[in-house]
């Protein structure tokens, strides 16, 4: 996996997780302090990395990274009181990333995202999370209304975003360990995901439009539920 962008590549390695074989960098780019470290970085012109990563948008720099490292699921289920966010069948790779980095800066301590239909993480996706990809662990399932039944027998709590729910975002507890599911772009959660939910959930909405990006719901419902769970 070639990473562009200048936080993708700097995420990576402050993140340790993956090993960085090569890094490729504008001269200007080069002169970062964070790559001072790094040995053998290799000046090359806008042109050749563009020709690598298979982007324009890489800013001077781009890195191979190796395959993105995924967590198991089971692993973010043992973790104490886990704050978790499950993506139904996602396809926006933009969309990806933006609530992968929402996810992160709200302290989520993992994601789920589905292994068919669904947008993977890729180089896309980490410059689009600003790198937060890096940093956040995360796992990928055949069946995500199977998981969230084990999620449901290792102790948390399920809350679907549904703009159709008559309950509030804000009236759960969200307390102990919780898994926070949102539906795929314009289909929303599938009726087998919404039915293993405990709850669903809705953004109140006061404009004419029917629903917010799904990306944009996440980060509203990752921090209101930071705030419950941080706030007596």
């Amino acid at each position: 996996m070639i990473l562009y962008g200048r936080n993708p590549v700097h995420e990576a390695l402050r993140a340790g997780r993956r090993r960085i074989e090569r890094v490729w960098a504008t001269e200007r780019a080069a002169r970062e302090p964070w790559l001072r470290e790094i040995p053998d970085v290799q000046v090359v012109g806008a042109d050749e990395l563009a020709r690598r990563c298979g982007s324009p948008d890489h800013q001077g720099i781009c890195a191979d990274a190796g395959g993105y490292p995924y967590a198991g699921f089971a692993e973010l289920l043992a973790a104490a009181d886990p704050f978790l966010v499950a993506l139904d069948e996602l396809q926006d790779p933009q969309n990806l990333g933006a609530i992968c980095r929402s996810a992160e800066c709200a302290g989520a301590s993992g994601m789920i995202i589905c292994e068919r239909r669904a947008a993977a993480v890729t180089p896309a996706v980490a410059k689009a999370s600003a790198g937060a990809v890096e940093h956040l662990r995360i796992a990928r399932v055949r069946n995500l209304a199977d998981f969230l039944a084990e999620a449901k027998t290792a102790g948390c709590w399920c809350y679907g975003a549904d703009a159709a729910s008559p309950t509030r975002y804000d009236e759960p507890d969200y307390s102990g360990g919780i898994v926070l599911v949102l539906g795929g772009e314009g289909s929303g959660l599938r009726p087998r995901v919404a039915q293993a939910c405990d709850a669903l959930v809705a953004l109140p909405q006061f404009g004419r439009i029917q629903s917010l990006n799904v990306s944009a719901a996440a980060a509203v419902l990752l921090y209101g539920i930071v705030q419950h769970r941080t706030i007596p």
